[in-house]
């Protein structure tokens, strides 16, 4: 059987490096907001070409005090709309409702998974304050149409690059495409953590990061002086020097997805499946590779039946989830079809050539 994804064996390759970046750590005595924590944000932001990187808890803890920022900044208030993917995981969306903001959903593109910046101006109203581009499945969603109506409106771009870590638009990378981004560090995520959660938040913005900086700490730019209610999201010290060491393999292991997909995408002619486009090489790095077919069920069957796992991203739309009943009445019909028909197949730094081949014969049988 080839697994979809092996958390035991993801991170083998690196296994001695890592365990030397735990020993290192555990021998400094200095486990909260030390010198890997620094060090980890400064070679990520130097990555990403942003002015500032902020470790933090977890992705969606990222989104959130962006957001929360904002509002401590007095950009946004209680009540301002956020403009976000109709079709995004449910993460992307509770950003926003747990800073007591209001999600205005928008479409996808039906052909790339992301926003569609057609759809956007339609949705504007004085209330809006900011469009949240999600990098859905390691694809930039960002695009010069979108940046145009930002600049139109005086619309704040936050990207939820959870998925996107390395991908590239017009030379830039994701990260430093909008004002600010929020990264998952969760340890399935092109550049994951180790045995726990993690995230990090980049801007170029010296304000907005000052803030995150305190919120992030019980909302403390000085200790035992509080300026805000914060809360406690700090990415910790073994957790960013196991970082450092995964984030010297990223580009390469980006190259290798990369590959896969471009074999995929040449090599599986199954008219029954939809496969994923690309804008161009580096826009993506296929976090997740999505077919789509009407018949899900017995394609899901019969990969399982030729020795291949799969999984389904994501089986329930944010206006069909009971956390936000107020909407299940409505239609989103890009969206619906979306999650109706995607499976993922495997792809990821631990699949031989020999695997990948085996996927795309299964993937060419399915009849």
């Amino acid at each position: 059987m080839i697994p979809f994804l092996e958390f035991a064996k993801i991170n083998a390759p690196y296994k001695q490096e890592l365990i030397d970046a735990v020993s290192d750590v555990i021998g400094t005595g200095h486990y909260i907001l030390g010198e890997k924590v620094a060090e980890f944000e400064r070679q990520f932001a130097a990555y990403c070409g942003t002015k500032y990187a902020i470790g933090v808890g977890n992705g969606l803890d990222a989104l959130t005090l962006i957001l929360r920022a904002y509002k401590e900044l007095g950009v946004m208030s209680e009540g301002d709309e956020v403009l976000v993917p109709s079709n995004t995981y449910i993460a992307t969306i509770l950003a926003v409702t747990e800073n007591r903001l209001v999600p205005i959903l928008v479409e996808p593109d039906i052909n790339t998974y992301n926003i569609d910046p057609i759809l956007l101006e339609a949705k504007i109203t004085p209330k809006t304050r900011a469009i949240l581009v999600v990098h859905l499945y390691g694809h930039v969603g960002y695009s010069e149409e979108t940046q145009t109506i930002a600049d139109k409106y005086g619309l704040k771009i936050i990207e939820d690059s959870a998925q996107a870590h390395g991908a590239i638009c017009q030379g830039r990378k994701t990260g430093n495409l909008g004002h600010a981004s929020g990264f998952s560090l969760y340890p399935s995520k092109p550049l994951g953590a180790v045995g726990g959660d993690a995230g990090i938040v980049t801007t170029n913005d010296d304000e907005l990061a000052t803030t995150i900086q305190a919120i992030r700490n019980y909302g403390s730019e000085k200790k035992y002086h509080n300026r805000y209610r914060g809360v406690n999201s700090r990415l910790d010290e073994i957790q960013a020097a196991m970082l450092l060491v995964k984030l010297k393999h990223l580009d390469e292991t980006n190259a290798y997805r990369r590959n896969i997909a471009r074999r995929y995408r040449k090599e599986i002619i199954n008219p029954k499946l939809i496969l994923p486009n690309a804008e161009n090489e580096e826009s993506h790095v296929w976090h997740l590779f999505v077919t789509r077919t009407r018949e899900r069920h017995a394609f899901q069957k019969h990969l399982a039946d030729s020795g291949v796992g799969s999984l389904i991203h994501y089986p329930v739309p944010p206006h069909k989830q009971l956390a936000y009943k107020q909407w299940n009445s409505e239609s989103y019909p890009i969206a619906e079809e979306i999650h109706d028909t995607v499976l993922s197949i495997p792809l990821h730094n631990l699949l031989t050539n020999a695997e990948v081949s085996v996927i795309i014969g299964a993937c060419n049988s399915f009849a």
